[in-house]
C-alpha cells in the first residue's frame, strides 16, 4: 500500500517513515513541495499525508492543485497551527481529515486507516473476501480451516492488495508500485516468489494467476 508522506522536520519525517513502514504501508517520504508534487503526479498513491508549512511552499496550495487536477485519493494534513479556521481551510481545499502537532503517531495510524476503510466503502479493521479473513492490525488472514496465519509485512501488503479487490486482475507492475517504495528495487520475478509463499499459506487455488497478464484473487478454497 503506497503512501506519500510529505514533512519538512527530518526527525518527525524519519520517525513517522518508521512508524508507518512497520505497519505495513511502503512510504516514499519528502520535505519538498516541490518534489511532492512530482511524486504524486508520476506514482501511484493510495494515501497522502502533508504538512502544510513546507520550505518552499505552501501545503494548502499544493493539496488545492491535486483536488483541481482531479486525484481523489484521501489526504490527511499535518499542522502546527491549530485555530479553527486554519483547519477549516484546510478540508475546504480538500482535505480529508487534520491533525494538529504534536501528535501521537498511532493516532495518525488510526486516522489513516479510518481514511483508508471509507474510500474502499468498509466499516470495520477486516477485509473479508469468501472465507479469508485478513486482519490489518495485526497483519495475518484467516484460512477457510479457521486457523490465523501470520505474514511478514510484504506478505501483509500483498495480500491487502490482492484481497481488498478480489476478482479483480492485478497486474505484476502494478502490484509492484503498491509493495515497494522507491528506495526498493525489486523485480517481477519478487511478486513471483511472493505470490508462491500465500499460496503455501492460504491454498493455491486462492490466487489465480493469468499467464503473461497479473494475479487474481479468487477466494476458492
Amino acid at each position: 500500500m503506497r503512501l506519500l508522506l510529505v514533512e519538512d522536520d527530518e526527525l518527525l519525517r524519519s520517525s513517522l517513515h518508521e512508524s508507518l513502514s512497520q505497519a505495513g504501508f511502503a512510504v516514499d517520504a519528502t520535505g519538498s513541495a516541490l518534489t511532492a508534487d512530482q511524486l504524486a503526479q508520476q506514482e501511484d498513491y493510495r494515501l497522502i499525508v502533508l504538512d502544510i508549512g513546507l520550505p518552499d511552499g505552501d501545503g494548502l496550495q499544493l493539496l488545492a492543485r491535486w483536488r483541481d487536477a482531479g486525484r481523489d485519493l484521501p489526504i490527511l494534513l499535518l499542522t502546527a497551527r491549530d485555530r479553527w479556521q486554519d483547519k477549516v481551510n484546510g478540508l475546504k481545499a480538500g482535505a480529508d481529515d487534520y491533525l494538529t502537532k504534536p501528535f501521537h503517531p498511532e493516532e495518525l495510524l488510526a486516522r489513516l486507516q479510518a481514511l483508508l476503510r471509507r474510500s474502499e466503502g468498509r466499516s470495520h479493521t477486516q477485509i473479508r473476501a469468501g472465507n479469508y479473513l485478513l486482519d490489518e492490525e495485526r497483519q495475518r488472514v484467516r484460512i477457510p480451516n479457521g486457523e490465523w496465519q501470520p505474514l511478514t509485512g510484504t506478505e501483509f501488503r500483498l495480500l491487502r492488495c490482492l484481497m481488498s479487490r478480489p476478482n479483480r486482475l492485478h497486474p505484476k507492475e502494478a502490484l509492484l508500485e503498491q509493495l515497494y517504495n522507491l528506495d526498493a528495487e525489486p523485480t517481477l520475478n519478487t511478486i513471483e516468489t511472493y505470490i508462491r509463499r500465500l499460496r503455501l499459506l492460504i491454498g493455491r487455488n486462492a490466487i489465480k494467476t493469468q499467464r503473461g497478464q497479473g494475479y487474481v484473487f479468487t477466494a476458492e478454497d
